[in-house]
């Protein structure tokens, strides 16, 4: 009985899989970061309240350097 010849098809090209930006480090991709409220006159803390990231601006993403 003689072989099968097949033809092997080359594996078509495909879209690469779209890169999710980089979370960045400071607010872990939230936005926000927790500002210590300090009040009285020693400055003793007395709570956190959340505050604008300031090293992505509130969009959570890794500034390019």
């Amino acid at each position: 009985m003689a072989t099968k010849r097949t033809t092997i098809k080359p594996p078509t090209a495909t879209a690469p899989d779209p890169v999710e930006p980089a979370s960045c480090q400071p607010c872990g991709g939230s936005g926000n970061v927790a500002i210590t409220v300090r009040v009285g006159r020693k400055r003793r803390p007395v709570g956190q309240q959340d505050g604008l990231c300031l090293n992505c601006l509130g969009s959570g993403t890794a500034p390019a350097a």
